[in-house]
């Protein structure tokens, strides 16, 4: 990787290497717990993913690992950082991306889905070894922004977790990440192309009253996957049932105008829950149904 000036950009807030490698390595060990739960016939069962099998969202998996530490060997010239660096409007990269993902999974070599997330999960966390001494170097940069070594650990980490709760969706069942305040922070810091606003973050940023803030006192808050080994039913029934989280996101307006008064006139700050934003805004959810087209 090729070492240059990083412009002095200020990190995302909420986004250190000891709390980010922490998520980071969470979402490999959730991916490994709910696959071990797939007999036969759930690994060719279809995945949340349109057109994909469960071992297909696998291999999926292995192939982002390894695209990772190809972006991080070329950066700061990536074949990434040249895609990015044209600028395009988001709908235009997520084409491109997904041409990337389904040409690169179709000329992976036959194999099971446990070998692929064995292989997955070795690479992501022979990646996460190689942050620490250039965390704070450039990665790419999307118009305006420049995305460091750090930031990109950021879109892997959701990238994990959001791939997490396909896995566990295709058991019919929920996950919930222990901290998405700080996936929403790796969100921010590595995906700037993908922009969280419209999925319903359009309050001003503060401490979620769904999150934890700091991490949990344990890794998974109350159990490996909140309560219990996932949740204790599939996702129209579960903690985002309809007329709990399903519900429009705050009118633009008035979030502008609670975003720009005084904090004493304004008073707490409100906002969705950052999971369901990441949900939304990665494609999995839309507002009032639960149709899955993933754009992560």
């Amino acid at each position: 990787m090729e070492r240059t000036d990083s412009g002095g950009r200020q990190p995302v807030r909420g986004w250190s290497p000891g709390p980010a490698l922490a998520a980071f390595h969470d979402g490999v060990t959730v991916i490994c717990e709910i696959s071990a739960q797939f007999g036969d016939a759930g690994w060719v069962a279809p995945s949340p993913c349109p057109e994909w099998r469960v071992v297909d969202l696998a291999g999926h998996l292995r192939c982002l690992a390894d695209d990772f530490h190809e972006y991080l060997d070329d950066a700061p010239a990536s074949r990434l950082a040249r895609l990015m660096a044209r600028g395009a409007h988001p709908d235009t990269l997520t084409r491109k991306l997904a041409r990337q993902n389904a040409a690169e999974l179709a000329a992976l070599p036959d194999a099971s889905g446990p070998e692929h997330i064995d292989a997955f999960a070795s690479s992501a966390r022979a990646y996460a070894r190689r942050l620490l001494p250039i965390w704070d170097l450039p990665h790419h940069q999307y118009r305006d922004v420049l995305v460091t070594v750090g930031g990109m650990a950021g879109a892997a980490c959701a990238e994990w977790h959001l791939h997490a709760w396909d896995l566990a969706r295709a058991q019919g069942k929920d996950y919930r990440p222990a901290d998405p305040d700080m996936l929403l922070a790796g969100w921010r810091a590595g995906m700037p192309h993908l922009p969280l606003e419209g999925a319903g973050l359009s309050f001003r940023y503060e401490a979620s009253p769904y999150g934890t803030g700091p991490r949990a006192a344990s890794r998974y808050e109350t159990g490996p996957y909140s309560t219990g080994p996932y949740s204790t039913g599939p996702y129209e029934t579960g903690p985002y049932r309809a007329g709990r989280y399903d519900r429009p996101g705050p009118d633009r307006a008035v979030a502008a105008e609670v975003a720009t008064a005084p904090a004493a006139a304004a008073g707490p700050a409100l906002r969705e829950d950052p999971w369901h934003v990441m949900l939304r805004a990665s494609g999995r959810i839309s507002l009032g149904r639960t149709s899955p087209g993933p754009v992560l």
